[in-house]
């Protein structure tokens, strides 16, 4: 059973390397929104699409000055590979330990196929320019969760 974060709690601060082993940190972020939605695993069907989707409406999401961060438990070299395969046009941060997904409480477990396993959840948090979180999407499809988050930024603009 998974406990995520609610809206109005603070963002944990992490810091994690993303595709290409570079550290980023929350904070490098401070004073912009952020998009921070945690997928299971890069270059599987439905990730590869919720991922294809926000690439396509990277445009939009920057009309509300919104920075999108993909985090899964992906190696960087599997990331690396995922974004050049994809061409993906925003951050992915590789959370080997799962700590960070733990924090956002996102980690637990799952079943797939009849099988139970501890893993991420498909969860996105966006978080305001105050650090804390404005809004949990938990209730969406891989093929719609871009247009979910942007119809929520459309109707709260800050």
């Amino acid at each position: 059973m998974v406990n995520p974060l609610k809206q109005g709690e603070k963002a944990p601060q992490f810091s994690l390397p993303d595709q290409d082993g570079e550290q980023i940190s929350l904070k490098d972020y401070k004073g912009k929104r952020i998009l921070i939605y945690f997928y299971p695993k890069a270059m599987t069907p439905g990730c590869t699409m919720q991922a294809c989707n926000l690439r396509d409406s990277v445009d939009e999401f920057k009309k509300y000055k919104v920075v999108i961060i993909g985090i899964s438990t992906d190696k960087p070299e599997k990331l690396s590979h995922f974004m050049e395969k994809e061409l993906l046009n925003f951050t992915l941060l590789s959370d080997e330990n799962h700590a960070v997904a733990e924090a956002f409480g996102v980690w637990g477990e799952k079943e797939f196929m009849g099988k139970t396993f501890d893993g991420i959840h498909r969860i996105s948090f966006l978080i305001g320019k105050d650090g804390k979180i404005e809004k949990v999407f938990d209730n969406f499809k891989t093929s719609n969760h871009h247009e979910v988050v942007l119809d929520y930024l459309k109707q709260h603009t800050s």
